[in-house]
C-alpha cells in the first residue's frame, strides 16, 4: 500500500534526512520525500497498519530533524 503525506521541513538537506529515517523504519518498504512539493510518499510492507507505522516514522524523523512535521 502506498500513501502520500504532507510534510513541513525547512531545507532540502533536512528532507533527505527525513527520507533516510523513514526508509529505515520497520514496516516501511520504501519512502521518498519531495522538498519542492513538501510531500512524503510511503510504501508500506504487506500487512502493516499505516497509521501505526507513520507514528514511528514521525518519531524517527524528529530524531534527525526536530522541527519537521508529518501530517496524517
Amino acid at each position: 500500500m502506498k500513501k502520500t503525506y504532507k510534510i513541513e521541513v525547512d531545507c532540502a538537506n533536512c528532507a533527505n534526512k527525513m527520507e533516510e529515517a523513514a526508509r529505515k523504519t520497520s514496516g516501511v518498504k520504501d519512502a521518498t520525500v519531495n522538498f519542492m512539493t513538501l510531500k512524503m510518499n510511503v510504501e508500506f510492507e504487506e500487512g502493516q497498519d499505516p497509521k501505526t507505522v507513520m507514528e514511528t516514522v514521525r518519531k524517527n524523523c524528529k530524531k534527525v530533524e526536530d522541527d519537521c512535521e508529518i501530517y496524517f
